[in-house]
């Protein structure tokens, strides 16, 4: 698999953060950003298939999320 490189500039606090994380987990930088990049992208993902998907659920009568885990209960 091709990779490519990537810069990004956190702020002073953020990188503090980062920096925590690292020394708590272990983990390197590039695996908690990498994670975190996936994760993000994983969540776009999910919201765009949501909001895709929500006028045939209201055509269904699914109006909140209650109502889709009653349906699928």
């Amino acid at each position: 698999m091709k990779s490519c490189s990537l810069t990004i500039r956190p702020e002073d606090d953020l990188e503090q953060e980062l920096q925590a994380a690292c020394a708590e987990t272990g983990r390197s930088r590039g695996e908690i950003v990498r994670d975190a990049l996936r994760r993000q992208l994983q969540l776009m993902r999910f919201e765009r298939l949501r909001r895709q998907s929500l006028p045939f659920g209201e055509a269904a009568g699914w109006l909140t999320d209650d109502d889709v885990f009653t349906a699928i209960s």
